[in-house]
């Protein structure tokens, strides 16, 4: 049915092309290429032992509009999946421009320079996409992504209005190693310590890191104390959701993990500037991302689940209903089917998915949209199918008020 050319060949662009390579109906040619084609190569290697497919691989330094162009030119693919650093989009969607090709990511740019995340970058790009006749598609990972579909499909068959939200973020597994994050470092550290938002009444309410934070209880794991921090799919949601009084977004991390945080902080090693070393220039966050345990090899002795979700409260019908809807998946059986963790997996499968819907034609229109903007139907109904599989509570206790 498609071409697709995957960039990034971390632990989501990993799980992102073994499922691609698991639906050649849809996927007649895959190609995937890093900064480092070895990591491309060694993946491919993998995918024809398991599944007996051929993957194409390239080299590709992303951060360079021309070499993304000469990329796309080579394979001339019909979708350009971005798996690659948040740094990147920008680059990445001017290279598809040029090329004439569509785009889809799954995580919003941030600048290098600033721990900040923002969609107003990439929404600027709307009349170039929608002038060239191109999609662009943002945020298909989980969350971003899921949650946001979640959202859009508990909007379009449960409720009349949305009213108030919390995304619900619990990693419950244990990979066994004093401190390791599971996705990127870097950005993983410059995520989660940053001041916390959310939306309330109309208006933004910032807080100081992780100063507002509750037990929650998780289906299959039960409580564990959840932190409310900003993440960036809040700002497109109640954007396309004006009804939403409230909307908040929550993510659990234990002790052990917040107290190695500080410690980071406390000592500079979180810094993104860059300072002078033996006369040699390094950013101290990208120096601890190098002798920090990579997260693509945490899934071989990671135990245990994760569940993310969102818990729902508005009306219908006139009358008040709350809504839980959410997925667990365990990092062993993610590891077995893809040689990955829980979080690669989950937000690899949703990309996957993402370019299934933009290649059958069903998320495909000229211009830059969230994936909330688009039918949610058919995309739920991939997710269980493709290893995802979402469960729904009807008027529970949401345990937030």
């Amino acid at each position: 049915m498609g071409k697709v050319l995957i960039i990034g060949a971390g632990g989501v662009g990993q799980v992102a092309t073994f499922k691609c390579a698991m639906n050649t109906d849809v996927f007649t040619e895959i190609t995937l290429a890093s900064r480092t084609q070895s990591k491309c190569d060694k993946i491919a290697e993998e995918i024809k032992a398991k599944l007996g497919v051929t993957i194409k691989t390239d080299q590709v330094d992303a951060d360079y509009v021309e070499q993304t162009v000469a990329l796309i030119k080579r394979h001339n693919p019909e979708l350009v999946v971005n798996l690659a650093l948040p740094y990147q989009d920008l680059a990445i969607m001017d290279a598809c421009l040029q090329a004439g090709v569509h785009y889809m990511d799954t995580a919003n740019y941030e600048p290098k320079e600033e721990a900040k995340f923002e969609y107003k970058w990439q929404w600027a790009y709307q009349e170039k996409f929608k002038k060239a006749g191109l999609t662009a598609i943002l945020g298909c990972g989980f969350d971003p992504g899921v949650t946001s579909v979640f959202t859009a499909y508990a909007a379009k068959h449960h409720f009349d209005e949305i009213h108030y939200l919390d995304i619900v973020d619990c990693n419950a597994g244990d990979h066994g190693k004093a401190f390791a994050t599971n996705f990127n470092p870097e950005i993983n550290i410059r995520e989660v310590t940053q001041k916390g938002k959310y939306w309330e009444n109309g208006m933004w309410v910032e807080t100081e890191p992780h100063q507002i934070h509750q037990p929650l209880n998780y289906p299959n794991i039960g409580p564990k104390e959840s932190y409310l921090i900003y993440h960036e799919e809040l700002e497109s949601l109640v954007k396309n959701f004006p009804s939403l009084k409230r909307a908040r977004f929550w993510m659990t991390f234990g002790q052990e993990y917040l107290t190695h945080l500080r410690v980071i902080q406390n000592i500079g090693m979180a810094r993104i500037d860059p300072i002078i070393y033996k006369g040699v220039e390094i950013v101290p966050i990208q120096f601890l991302k190098e002798v920090l345990p990579n997260p693509g090899d945490l899934g071989e002795n990671y135990k245990g689940e994760t569940s993310i979700g969102c818990r729902i409260k508005g009306l219908k019908d006139g009358k008040e209903k709350t809504y839980y809807i959410y997925n667990n998946c365990s990092h062993e059986v993610a590891f077995k089917e893809t040689g990955t963790q829980a979080v690669s997996y989950t937000t690899g499968v949703p990309a996957m998915i993402g370019a299934m819907m933009f290649l059958k034609g069903l998320w495909k229109k000229p211009g830059v949209f969230n994936v909330e903007e688009f039918n949610p139907d058919p995309f739920m109904e991939q997710l269980n199918i493709q290893g995802l599989p979402w469960h729904e509570l009807h008027n529970v206790d949401l345990e937030l008020d």
